[in-house]
């Protein structure tokens, strides 16, 4: 559990960072908003910090959950490239698709790269494998699928205030990566 302990790590050290920013009203610096051109480094700040101890907790649980069982099929460094990718695309897709439909608040959060590992383990299993294997499904029927599955993922773990496109967006990505073993260690 070496690269998910150094994740929440991170996660602590960002939060007690946050709580330092939250006395002196700088916060926000650390929150992924549209347009991120304005304040780029928090395409990746805003993966690691969290809007309070309890969207901390959920996202340190499911961490926990699905981590662990990537980790053992991947490097430290392709764990924490893959986080930091997942959950940064994952941000980035929810503050630009969310403007298009309004006003988009800003993101925090692990969740869109927990849906990321979480697909992958889904769909880079040898069940799976074998599964995709004989159905022979073409490419874009296997895209078409993955978005379902994201979908479907997503409205299941729905709630109020939740960053949605974030994390249908990390649950495809770790579905596509999934299914083509991006992270396994050869």
């Amino acid at each position: 559990m070496r690269a998910t302990l150094e994740t929440l790590g991170i996660v602590a050290v960002v939060g007690v960072v946050q709580t330092a920013l939250r006395v002196v009203d700088l916060a926000w610096a650390l929150a992924l908003s549209a347009p991120v051109s304005v304040a780029p480094w928090t395409v990746v700040t805003s993966v690691y910090a969290h809007g309070s101890l309890a969207h901390l907790f959920a996202n340190a649980v499911g961490l926990a959950l699905v981590g662990p069982l990537v980790e053992r099929r991947t490097t430290r460094l392709r764990f924490h490239a893959f986080v930091v990718a997942t959950g940064a695309l994952a941000g980035v897709s929810q503050v630009t698709l969310g403007s298009l439909i309004g006003p988009s608040p800003a993101v925090l959060g692990l969740s869109g790269a927990v849906f990321a590992l979480g697909g992958y383990l889904l769909a880079g299993n040898v069940v799976s494998t074998t599964l995709f294997d004989r159905l022979r499904l073409s490419t874009r029927a296997q895209f078409a699928l993955f978005g379902l599955v994201a979908v479907f993922l997503t409205l299941a773990t729905a709630a109020p205030g939740v960053a949605l496109i974030a994390h249908a967006t990390g649950a495809f990505c770790g579905l596509v990566a999934g299914r083509a073993r991006l992270l396994d260690a050869q």
